[in-house]
């Protein structure tokens, strides 16, 4: 049975990368503390308490999830924007974007008798049309310990070259047990799915996850954290969610009022009340790296527009 690598928090960020892109997934060990945890469940609780068990055999009938978490809870606000995992974010998704952001937060609860989910690559939220470019990087954070018995989360190391229709063998899964406060960072092109839960606990994780920043993100931020709700949040964390520019020309809006009242097109955060953006398309930091990627010449101060 294959193993995935384990690294403590301050392991060299270059172990880290190259695990990732050998294996698909690594866990860091104990990367947050038991207090930070507590509050984290304070918090997430009430919501999962709440939420009801799955629809189907995929997402799980005995499987909760409960969302909405960049409002719902301070402790899940300060793991979206851990400096460890925003790391690892920077170097392996920014070579295909300008900037991502946040794809979604769940809290998942396997309860007692829910079986092994179906192995599947969360790539697959968009289809099968992105097989050119790894569009996330993923992390399940243990709120329980994981183990083999309570459902510790099923990875399939070195499968992300695999065509999608290959099933793997028993002697090619392993399973990604871990501590409380440790977490699991994955691509979206390795192989997994939540384990079996033998025991008689609850399993609980809080899956994070990150994508490009010109794709569809998988858990709607503008309707979970609305501008009205995002105003409250740190300017960085209103960007991780999306309230900024894709890149150059991808993203802005135009808002509601009479003629003149306000800008035609302005960028996502007008929309919170930042006013300090000139350009309405996008920075000219957007637009000289677009004509680097493209060799054109959309950066020249005389070129026109259509």
């Amino acid at each position: 049975m294959p193993e995935i690598k384990h690294f403590s928090a301050d392991a060299p960020a270059e172990s880290m990368l190259a695990a990732i892109r050998e294996d698909g997934a690594m866990i860091i060990d104990e990367l947050v503390d038991p207090a930070a945890l507590a509050a984290l469940r304070s918090e997430t609780d009430p919501y999962m308490e709440a939420t009801g068990n799955g629809p189907d055999e995929f997402a799980g009938l005995l499987t909760t999830r409960t969302g909405g978490l960049v409002m719902r809870s301070k402790g899940c606000r300060d793991l979206v924007q851990n400096p460890v995992v925003l790391g690892l974010c920077d170097d392996f998704l920014l070579p295909n974007c300008q900037r991502y952001q946040l794809h979604l937060t769940q809290i998942i609860r396997l309860r007692p008798g829910q079986g092994a989910q179906p192995s599947h690559r969360d790539r697959w939220a968009w289809g099968t049309h992105l097989a050119h470019v790894e569009p996330q990087l993923n992390t399940i954070w243990a709120l329980t310990d994981f183990t083999l018995e309570n459902g510790a989360t099923r990875v399939v190391p070195g499968s992300t070259a695999w065509p999608d229709d290959r099933v793997a063998s028993d002697e090619e899964i392993t399973q990604a047990s871990m501590t409380a406060g440790s977490v699991l960072v994955y691509t979206g092109s390795v192989f997994h799915g939540g384990g079996e839960n033998r025991s008689g606990d609850d399993r609980i994780g809080l899956n994070i996850t990150y994508s490009l920043g010109w794709l569809r993100q998988e858990e709607n931020q503008y309707l979970s954290t609305p501008p009205e709700l995002a105003r409250s949040l740190p300017r960085e964390l209103q960007e991780l969610i999306g309230y900024s520019m894709g890149q150059y020309a991808l993203g802005y809006f135009s808002p509601p009022g009479a003629p003149g009242e306000v800008p035609d097109i302005a960028p996502p955060q007008f929309a919170l009340g930042h006013t300090d953006i000139v350009s309405s398309l996008g920075s000219m930091e957007d637009l000289t790296a677009l004509a680097g990627e493209t060799g054109s010449d959309v950066a020249r101060p005389d070129t026109e527009m259509s």
